[in-house]
C-alpha cells in the first residue's frame, strides 16, 4: 500500500482502492490521511516556511528541479501507463501529457534563472533623492494545492513544481481517482533531493479533512483546479490573508466564418472536442457555423468522429478512452438524451458504448435553453449551432457565466480580429482549437471559470512576494 505522508508515526485512518475507469480492475491501495495527518503535515510545512535558515537556495532547487525532469526522462513509458491506467487519457494522449510534465519541470527550472525583482524608480524628487529601491522574490508562504483527475500527472506539475521553485513548503492532495501519478511524482521530487517536508501528500476523499487543510491559518496560498461549485466554496473559507488561484471549467465557443479552411476546422474541432472523451476544461464544446455550412459541417465532424476508436486506454490504438466514473457516463446520455427530446438532431452518437465509454457524439442546433448548450458537458459530445448573423453567434457564445478560451476559423483577417475584440475569453485561437496550450502561456478562466492565472511563470508570480529595499546614502 502506498503511503507518502510525513513520516510522523501516525497511522493511515485506511485505505483507498484506486480502479481502473475502464473496466474496473484494482490498481493499487493507497493510504488514506485524516485529520491528525493534516495537522502534522501543516506543522512540517510551517515550521520550514518560518526556518528561513532552512530554505533551500535557487542554486539548491534548480539542481533538484534538473534532476527530477532526468528521471522523469528514464521513466516515460512507466509514468505513461500509470497516467493512462488510472485517468483514462488514451496512451498516445497520456505519453504527450509525460513529455509535457517533463518539459514542465524544466520551465520551472528556467524560469527560476530568469525570476527577478525589479528597480524602482524613486529619487527623482526633492523628498526621494538619495535613496534607491528594489525588490527581490521570496516565497509567499505554504502552499496547499488541490488538484484534479484529468491530467494527473501534468496538473500536479503545475501545482508542485513552481511552489517547489518558489521555495514554497506544498501540500498537494490529488484527485481521489487519480492519486498515483501524484504520489509517483512526489517520490522523484525526493529520489532528487528535495526535503520530505517541502513537499507532502494528503490522500482523501473525506471533505471535512480535505476543508480543514485548505482553510487553516497557515496556508499562504491556495491552488485549485476542479469543479467550480468546490472551488468557490474553498475560496469563501480561505484564512485572511490567504491568497489562492482558482482554474475550474467552461463550455468553449468555436466560431467559424466563411471563407474558412474546412479540412483545419474540421480536423481542429475533432481534436479539441473529443480529446480525452471531452474531459477538458476548454474542450471544444459549442461551434457555431454559417447556416448555408453547418449542416454539412456537422455530417463531416460526425463522419470522423464515428471512426475514432473508442476502447481501453493503455491500447496505443485507441483515441477515445473512458469517462472517469460510470455515473459520469449516466449523465452525458441524460443530458444528450435531454438535447434530442428538445428537437436537437442527432448526427453521430448519442447512446453508451458500455459502462464507462460513451460514442462520440455530434449534435445539430440545440434549443439555447438545454443543458449541452448552457452548461459544461464534460464528455464527448461536440454541438453544432447554425447561424445567420455572426453578431447574434457573438451574443450567443458570450451568453453563459462561463468563459475561458475560444477558437475563431477563417481567412479573413479583419473578420478574425473583429471577433477576437468581441469574445468573452482569456484566450482567442485562430484557426486552432480551444484546447491549444502551452505552459508558458497565461492561463485563465474569467466569470465563473475561475480566478488568477495559470501557467508556471505566472503561477510562480503568485508563489512570491516582492520584498522591497530601500537605501539612503548622501553618496547616491
Amino acid at each position: 500500500m502506498l503511503d507518502l505522508m510525513l513520516e510522523s508515526g501516525i497511522p493511515a485512518i485506511g485505505s483507498l482502492s484506486v480502479t481502473s475507469p475502464f473496466d474496473g480492475r484494482e490498481l493499487q491501495q493507497v493510504a488514506t490521511a485524516g485529520p491528525d495527518h493534516v495537522a502534522d503535515a501543516l506543522r512540517a510545512a510551517y515550521s520550514g516556511f518560518r526556518d528561513r535558515e532552512s530554505w533551500l537556495s535557487i542554486p539548491e532547487r534548480i539542481e533538484i528541479l534538473d534532476r527530477t525532469a532526468a528521471i522523469m526522462s528514464r521513466q516515460v513509458d512507466d509514468l505513461t501507463m500509470l497516467a493512462a491506467s488510472e485517468g483514462g487519457k488514451p496512451y498516445s494522449d497520456s505519453r504527450v501529457e509525460v513529455i509535457r510534465a517533463i518539459d514542465g519541470v524544466r520551465l520551472c527550472a528556467e524560469s527560476l534563472r530568469a525570476h527577478s525583482g525589479s528597480v524602482i524608480p524613486i529619487g527623482k524628487t526633492a523628498a526621494t533623492t538619495g535613496r534607491i529601491a528594489f525588490t527581490q522574490k521570496e516565497p509567499i508562504g505554504v502552499v496547499v494545492a488541490v488538484s484534479a483527475f484529468n491530467h494527473p500527472l501534468n496538473l500536479i506539475v503545475h501545482q508542485v513544481g513552481p511552489a517547489v521553485a518558489s521555495a514554497c513548503p506544498v501540500i498537494v492532495k490529488p484527485a481521489a481517482d487519480t492519486p498515483l501519478s501524484c504520489l509517483r511524482f512526489v517520490e522523484i521530487l525526493r529520489e532528487a533531493g528535495l526535503p520530505d517536508s517541502a513537499c507532502q501528500v494528503i490522500v482523501t476523499n473525506d471533505r471535512d479533512t480535505a476543508e480543514s487543510l485548505v482553510t487553516d491559518s497557515r496556508v499562504g496560498f491556495f491552488s485549485f483546479i476542479g469543479s467550480a461549485a468546490v472551488g468557490w466554496m474553498l475560496r469563501s473559507k480561505l484564512a485572511a490573508g490567504a491568497r489562492c488561484a482558482l482554474e475550474h471549467g467552461g463550455a468553449a465557443p468555436a466560431i467559424l466564418v466563411d471563407p474558412f479552411d474546412t479540412e483545419l476546422a474540421i480536423t481542429s474541432v475533432l481534436k479539441g472536442g473529443f480529446y480525452h472523451a471531452g474531459q477538458v476544461c476548454v474542450s471544444t464544446q459549442r461551434v457555431f457555423a454559417p447556416s448555408s455550412l453547418a449542416e454539412a459541417f456537422a455530417s463531416e465532424l460526425a463522419k470522423r468522429a464515428e471512426a475514432l476508436v473508442v476502447g481501453a486506454p493503455e491500447d496505443a490504438a485507441t483515441e477515445v478512452g473512458p469517462l472517469i466514473r460510470a455515473k459520469e457516463v449516466d449523465r452525458v446520455a441524460e443530458w444528450v438524451d435531454e438535447a434530442v427530446a428538445a428537437g436537437t438532431e442527432l448526427i453521430c452518437g448519442g447512446k453508451k458504448i458500455s459502462e464507462s465509454c460513451y460514442a462520440p457524439t455530434v449534435l445539430l442546433n440545440p434549443p439555447d435553453d438545454v443543458r449541452v448548450s448552457t452548461m459544461e458537458i464534460f464528455g464527448p459530445v461536440v454541438c453544432v449551432y447554425a447561424y445567420d448573423n455572426i453578431d447574434a453567434a457573438i451574443q450567443q457564445a458570450n451568453a453563459l457565466p462561463v468563459a475561458f478560451q475560444a477558437s475563431i476559423f477563417s481567412k479573413d483577417t479583419d473578420a478574425s480580429m473583429r471577433l477576437y475584440k468581441r469574445l468573452d475569453a482569456s484566450a482567442i485561437m485562430i484557426n486552432e482549437h480551444t484546447a491549444f496550450r502551452d505552459d508558458v502561456m497565461p492561463f485563465a478562466g474569467l466569470r465563473e471559470s475561475g480566478l488568477g492565472v495559470g501557467g508556471i511563470p505566472y503561477t510562480m508570480e503568485d508563489m512570491q512576494i516582492d520584498k522591497m529595499m530601500v537605501v539612503k546614502s548622501p553618496e547616491l
